[in-house]
């Protein structure tokens, strides 16, 4: 297929390069309030489907946080403890911990925070796939933030998840944590519009100037993805292989649809 089409790089990659990501409104709109968040040690929440581009998001906003100035703390969370997450900070923080206590960790932690804090830097905690969270975890999250019985806030925080993770902050036991919420973005799929601008940047990346889907085949990728963009990579990347074994130069809906059958 690479060499069919003449392609330079591979096309519809998930490694893509931050400075090559197609921009939207909602991507800009949800960078504005992560960066607001941050600078104010609040928290922003980013919602959205499965393979809508949440993760790819916070990988964009983040890297207008200079490591100068910020330090970045990823965490991937689970239906675990709160000590998981917990134990997921400490690495991020290269901290050595001893215990599972909850307390102990929690000291540790803010430890580090003010330590971080004197170098002139802010921690930033990003919580990827933040729906899975148990409910209690989320008031144990608060007190990881308070700071001076609360008048400091050290701690910014950037929670991203399914829509359910609205719901999980709704919760009374999680409102102490959700009064600190100063920002929600939701990404949603592409509208059929912006998919044609879509596919063409990432072909422009691939090293192809032109456009190789057909109408019929763009139509068919959007419907077939619902506009999420990891299901949009895989149709468009499989029709692309289709169409390369036909000896096709032009991507046509068929190929989107034999690609749709080796998918889920």
């Amino acid at each position: 297929m690479r060499h069919f089409f003449a392609f330079t790089h591979e096309p519809f990659s998930s490694d893509i390069k931050v400075d090559e990501l197609y921009h939207t409104a909602a991507l800009e709109g949800m960078k504005e309030r992560f960066l607001y968040a941050v600078n104010l040690g609040a928290i922003s929440v980013v919602t959205g489907d499965v393979g809508s581009g949440k993760s790819t998001a916070l990988r964009y906003a983040s890297s207008f946080l200079h490591p100068s100035q910020y330090q970045l703390i990823p965490v991937v969370a689970s239906t675990g403890s709160v000590v998981e997450i917990l134990k997921q900070i400490c690495m991020a923080l290269d901290i050595d911990w001893n215990s599972i206590s909850l307390a102990k960790l929690m000291r540790t932690i803010r430890g580090a925070v003010r330590e971080i804090g004197q170098r002139k830097q802010i921690p930033v905690v990003v919580i990827d796939e933040a729906s899975l969270l148990r409910i209690e975890v989320f008031a144990q999250l608060h007190t990881l933030g308070q700071f001076e019985m609360d008048s400091k806030p050290l701690l910014p925080m950037i929670l991203a998840g399914q829509n359910n993770l609205l719901d999980k902050l709704m919760y009374i036991t999680s409102r102490p944590l959700a009064s600190r919420v100063i920002g929600r973005s939701h990404l949603e799929g592409l509208k059929q519009k912006d998919m044609e601008g879509y596919l063409k940047h990432h072909l422009e990346i691939a090293g192809v100037n032109e456009q190789l889907f057909s109408d019929e085949a763009i139509l068919a990728i959007h419907q077939g993805s619902g506009g999420l963009l990891r299901r949009a990579n895989l149709l468009a990347k499989g029709a692309l292989i289709a169409a390369a074994r036909e000896r096709c130069m032009v991507v046509a809906a068929e190929h989107v649809r034999l690609a749709s059958t080796e998918i889920f």
